[in-house]
């Protein structure tokens, strides 16, 4: 696979962790746990662990539900904005170290894409919701389902 493509795909997988910052890791942590991806060998090892798993696991699925709630801060406020580019970047981290590329160009690739992904995220969604004159739940829970199935096709690609 060359360069481009890994570096894209990294690029991508912080867009998923601007949509749902806990989807991007507790994806990659599956990966590794499962034998899909090789971590054994660098400093994020540990997200292989059943420890890291049941914790991303267990965040991503509270972030689920509670982007439907109302009282659900913005994505793009300060601290959701935040673990967006932390999450993306560690997720950017573990698929570049894994395809034997610098660790540091996959986490800034991945903490912009998060930060990108919140950003287009929360646009596309509202408009949708005003545009289509649809629920925002019904927005919200298609955004889930890409967000779920795109992480799922750029970790198995690696």
């Amino acid at each position: 696979m060359s360069s481009l493509l890994i570096f894209t795909l990294i690029f991508l997988l912080g867009i998923v962790a601007g949509l749902r910052s806990l989807l991007a890791p507790a994806v990659v942590a599956w990966a590794a746990h499962l034998g899909w991806i090789d971590l054994h060998n660098t400093p994020l090892h540990f997200l292989g662990s059943t420890t890291a798993v049941a914790i991303f696991s267990l965040f991503a699925i509270a972030e689920l539900i509670g982007d439907k709630l109302p009282k659900t801060p913005n994505r793009t406020a300060p601290l959701g904005l935040t673990a967006r580019f932390l999450l993306g970047g560690l997720s950017g981290m573990a698929l570049a170290l894994v395809a034997n590329q610098s660790g540091y160009v996959g986490a800034i690739l991945g903490a912009v894409g998060g930060i990108v992904g919140a950003f287009v995220g929360y646009q596309v969604r509202s408009r949708l919701v005003k545009g289509l004159g649809m629920p925002d739940l019904l927005i919200a829970l298609i955004e889930d389902a890409i967000a779920i199935s795109g992480a799922l096709f750029i970790v198995s690609r690696f």
